[in-house]
C-alpha cells in the first residue's frame, strides 16, 4: 500500500536538505534544495517563457553528472542572482565539482518565476544574500508550505499560489518526493466541482477539510503575458543516471499538467528538476527488455507525477491571503 514519507516532503529523501528565505514585504522569496555530497541531476523545461541557469549543463550528453543544489526563486530574471549566494555558501562547505589546489566549483542549477509588482517595490530586492540566508535555514526536517520561499508571491489561476511538498515510499522501499512553487496561469481547481482536479490522489488525509470543501472561484481576470511559471524539484533516493533522471523529470510534468489546467502555456516557464541521491538500487525486471530497470523507471516516473500533483494541491491549500491575493481558504463556499 502506498504511503507518504515521514514529513510528506522532499526532505524524506535521504541526503537532501531544504531551506527558505521569505520576505513578506517584498512578497518574494527563495527556496534551495541542497545535497552536499552531490546528486545526479537533470531538468526538463516545458513552459515557453522559462528563466533558468545551468540547465544546459544538466543535459545527459554533457560532462558534469551531479549538482550540489537547485534554487527555486521569485523575482523573475532578477531572482537568478540568489544562486550566487548559494554557490558561495557551498564553496565554504567544500561542496562542489573538484578543482585544483583544493578548490571546488559548486554546481547550482536554478529556475525563477514571475512575481514582480506584488510587493512594496515592483522589483523585489532579491540578491545573493537571499540565497545564502536560505542555505543557512536548510534542514532535513519538515518544510513549511504556502507563502514561504519561492511560493511567497505566487498566484495560481487568480488565487494565491504557494510552496507545496509531497512524498511517497514505494513498495520496493524507494522514496520519491516533490517540492513545487505554484505560480500558474492555469487553475488547480476544477470550476465545476470547486475542488482540486486531482483530489483523488490524496494520501493519509493530507488535504484535510480544506481540500474537501467546494469553493466558488473568482471571475477570471484579464490575463497578462509572461507573469506565471510553476517550478519544482522531484527527488529520489534511487540510483539513477542523468538520462534516467531526465526521464523522471519529464514524467513529473505529467503530474503538473493533470493538476494545473492549462499547463506549459506560452505564458508559463514550467520547469522540473530531478535529483537522485543514489542510496538505493532500482529493482530489476527479468524478461525481454534490454534495460532490466525499464519497469522500475516507469513506476518511479508515475510516482513522481503523482507526487508533483499532490505537492501542487498542498501548495494551494496551505497558502494564505497575502498582498491582496485571496487564498483558497478565504473563498466562498460553492453554491449548491
Amino acid at each position: 500500500m502506498e504511503a507518504a514519507g515521514r514529513h510528506n516532503a522532499l526532505t524524506d529523501v535521504e541526503g537532501l536538505m531544504v531551506g527558505n528565505y521569505t520576505d513578506t514585504d517584498a512578497v518574494c522569496g527563495v527556496t534551495v534544495v541542497i545535497c552536499l555530497k552531490g546528486a545526479v541531476t537533470a531538468a526538463d523545461v516545458r513552459g515557453s517563457a522559462p528563466g533558468t541557469r545551468e540547465t544546459d549543463l544538466l543535459d545527459p550528453i554533457n560532462l558534469v553528472q551531479e549538482a550540489q543544489a537547485v534554487v527555486l526563486s521569485g523575482g523573475s530574471v532578477y531572482g537568478l542572482a540568489a544562486s550566487d549566494g548559494v554557490v558561495r555558501w557551498l564553496a565554504e562547505q567544500g561542496s562542489g565539482f573538484p578543482l585544483e589546489k583544493g578548490y571546488v566549483a559548486p554546481i547550482v542549477p536554478a529556475a525563477v518565476l514571475y512575481d514582480l509588482g506584488r510587493g512594496k517595490e515592483f522589483v523585489p530586492p532579491v540578491c545573493a544574500d537571499w540565497g545564502r540566508e536560505a542555505c543557512k535555514t536548510a534542514s532535513d526536517g519538515p518544510i513549511p508550505g504556502g507563502c514561504f520561499g519561492a511560493g511567497t508571491g505566487a498566484i495560481s489561476g487568480g488565487i494565491k499560489g504557494g510552496l507545496g511538498n509531497a512524498s511517497l515510499v514505494t513498495e520496493s522501499g524507494i522514496t520519491i518526493a516533490a517540492i513545487v512553487a505554484v505560480n500558474s496561469l492555469g487553475s488547480v481547481i476544477n470550476p465545476l466541482t470547486g475542488q482540486a482536479w486531482e483530489i483523488a490522489l490524496e494520501l493519509d488525509g493530507e488535504f484535510g477539510p480544506m481540500g474537501a470543501r467546494p469553493v466558488e472561484l473568482p471571475r477570471p481576470g484579464e490575463s497578462a503575458p509572461v507573469r506565471n511559471t510553476t517550478i519544482g524539484v522531484v527527488a529520489t533516493d534511487a540510483k539513477l543516471t542523468k538520462s534516467q533522471a531526465k526521464k523522471i523529470a519529464q514524467m513529473a510534468h505529467d503530474g503538473m499538467a493533470r493538476a494545473i489546467r492549462p499547463s506549459h502555456t506560452l505564458f508559463d516557464g514550467d520547469t522540473v528538476f530531478c535529483m537522485a541521491t543514489g542510496k538505493r538500487k532500482l529493482p530489476e525486471t527479468p524478461g525481454f527488455f534490454i534495460n532490466p530497470h525499464a519497469q522500475a523507471l516507469n513506476d518511479l516516473g508515475h510516482a513522481a507525477a503523482n507526487c508533483m500533483s499532490r505537492a501542487i494541491i498542498r501548495g494551494i491549500l496551505n497558502a494564505r491571503t497575502l498582498a491582496g491575493i485571496t487564498a483558497i481558504r478565504d473563498l466562498n463556499d460553492m453554491k449548491a
